[in-house]
């Protein structure tokens, strides 16, 4: 149901899969993340998601078991005093080993797609750091896997930032250059030859490890990616 990371009186921390909602969408006990925290921690518990990760996003995810938690957990998040560190597959070869993209981040109002952003001018200020990890090569297409630290929270940024950089994620449906992937994934009428042109089941972003302070003390809670990433990573 979870794979637990740690868990004490204060904190729930898993490994959330790829291709699970962090909220529920429907009725289904088990569709959803917080959906699933609360049949483990059972019924008078009221847990809060400190953060959330893209439904296709795998990785850390810290879940607070109780207010005062919760608070202290989202005054970190919005004083910045948390580090994350996220693993991403992208097309083609990255030529500089490390960069910075700072890009200003908006809504996409060409897209058919309400929840899509993009890059844009009068956007809200966002910066990714990025380091490449290694350069490689699959059936005679480049790849890159990367080590990614968004400095801002903006949404989508990770995924915006690298498709502006020319190097989109690897499985990403809506910033991978086809939304209607995307379309099709939520209608759920994705065929079989789009799901060969992505070359994964999920897009590969994962949510690495977190960083932050914790009762007077930093707390480093790191998750490996899924078997299908780290396969595509190690041809």
């Amino acid at each position: 149901m979870l794979d637990i990371l740690h868990e004490d009186d204060d904190l729930l921390v898993v490994n959330k899969p790829a291709g699970l909602v962090c909220h529920p969408t429907k009725g289904d006990a088990w569709s959803s993340l917080i959906s699933r925290v609360r049949l483990h921690l059972g019924g008078a518990v009221r847990p809060q998601l400190i953060h959330r990760l893209d439904r296709e996003t795998s990785g850390v995810t810290i879940i607070a078991v109780h207010d005062l938690a919760a608070r202290e957990l989202r005054r970190h998040w919005e004083g910045r005093a948390v580090r994350k560190e996220y693993l991403a597959i992208v097309h083609g070869h990255v030529r500089n080993d490390r960069g910075t993209v700072t890009a200003p981040l908006g809504k996409d109002e060409q897209s058919r797609v309400a929840i899509k952003d993009c890059v844009r001018a009068d956007g809200a200020s966002a910066r990714t750091d990025f380091e490449v990890e290694k350069r490689f090569s699959r059936d005679q297409k480049s790849f890159s896997l990367l080590r990614v630290w968004p400095r801002t929270g903006r949404k989508h940024q990770i995924r915006i930032h690298l498709a502006h950089l020319g190097h989109p994620i690897v499985g990403d449906k809506l910033y991978g250059g086809d939304e209607d992937l995307y379309l099709a994934l939520v209608e759920d009428r994705l065929s079989d030859n789009q799901r060969a042109t992505l070359l994964l089941p999920h897009q590969a972003l994962h949510a690495a490890s977190l960083t932050f302070p914790w009762k007077q003390r930093i707390l480093t809670l790191t998750a490996p990616p899924e078997r299908w990433f780290a396969d595509f990573a190690n041809p």
